[in-house]
């Protein structure tokens, strides 16, 4: 199993004049399209007990994805409402006193051994308590199973930057795996060459990083390595939930060539083909509103 460890929320979408709420979360979502691409998906977060936080589990359990290690409580559910300009999304968040912020240690999971590898990320990282509830959790696991992180940084959610930022050090220290689109990175490098910046990363410990680059395509980066997919064409709806989905679509294909061990091998053909898998499945979420990835049929 692929545990994704972070956010759940409710994204409420615009519509005419107002709004439509719409299950989402950077890693909620990553959580949902690992599900319908046929991967074996658990989900972890504070989860409410409210209308929408019950919404959110039945939306994961309809994706095939295990919910049973979330921690449940009456506290609200976030919220994040998501204005649209030119197709890319901005968002403003609701978070205080939610019960995916509070998020404390005591409620963190035994895991059993058939969870192969752990994925962090989104705005789950930014707010104590729940961003070093999660980090513990990183820290906990990382020495016997794969870890993936994707900080997903949403600047203008980020009040502290520097304890923010050291936070996500000493993450990036422990993943193995690393995903990062290029605003992302030079957010946290500064301006570079994207491979140069990549490789500076990995000598901090991650065995491969994945850049996105939008329109472009995507690259797959170790310390040996560089591979390349473009991005496929479509007619883009708008860009919620496509690095969540990129995200599911190298999980998902890392799992099916049995490279989520810590002592795998990532040939090129592996990293070739978490990128396709990756790029196809995004393609896919672009292409129709709102963060909706696609099942394993659709492609």
């Amino acid at each position: 199993m692929i545990l994704c460890c972070g956010e759940a929320l409710i994204d409420m979408l615009p519509k005419d004049e107002g709004f439509i709420p719409h299950a989402g979360g950077a890693v909620f979502n990553t959580a949902i399209a690992l599900g319908r691409l046929g991967a074996p998906a658990g989900f972890f977060s504070g989860l409410s007990n409210d209308l929408f936080g019950t919404k959110l589990a039945h939306v994961l359990e309809e994706s095939r994805v295990e919910t049973g290690f979330c921690a449940r409580s009456n506290r609200p559910t976030t919220l994040a409402f998501v204005t649209l300009t030119n197709g890319q999304a901005q968002y403003a968040f609701y978070d205080e006193n939610t019960a995916g912020r509070l998020l404390a240690a005591d409620d963190l999971p035994a895991l059993p051994a058939d969870v192969q590898a752990l994925f962090f990320g989104g705005i789950s990282l930014v707010n104590e308590p729940a961003a070093e509830t999660y980090a513990a959790l990183m820290a906990r696991e990382a020495p016997s199973r794969v870890t993936m992180l994707d900080p997903n940084i949403r600047p203008g959610f980020i009040t502290d930057p520097e304890t923010y930022r050291a936070r996500i050090d000493r993450m990036l220290a422990l993943a193995d795996i690393v995903k990062l689109s290029d605003e992302d990175l030079h957010w946290l490098e500064g301006p570079g060459e994207v491979t140069d910046l990549a490789r500076g990363l990995l000598a901090r410990g991650p065995k491969v990083v994945f850049i996105t680059k939008g329109a472009e395509g995507a690259h797959a980066i170790t310390a040996t390595q560089d591979r390349f997919v473009a991005s496929q064409r479509v007619t883009v709806a708008d860009t919620v939930g496509a690095g969540d989905t990129f995200n599911a679509g190298v999980l998902a294909a890392l799992h099916r060539a049995g490279a989520l061990t810590k002592d795998a091998v990532l040939t090129d053909a592996i990293l070739d083909a978490a990128l396709d898998l990756g790029a196809r499945a995004a393609a896919v979420t672009v292409s129709r509103a709102g963060a909706n990835p696609p099942w394993e049929h659709e492609l």
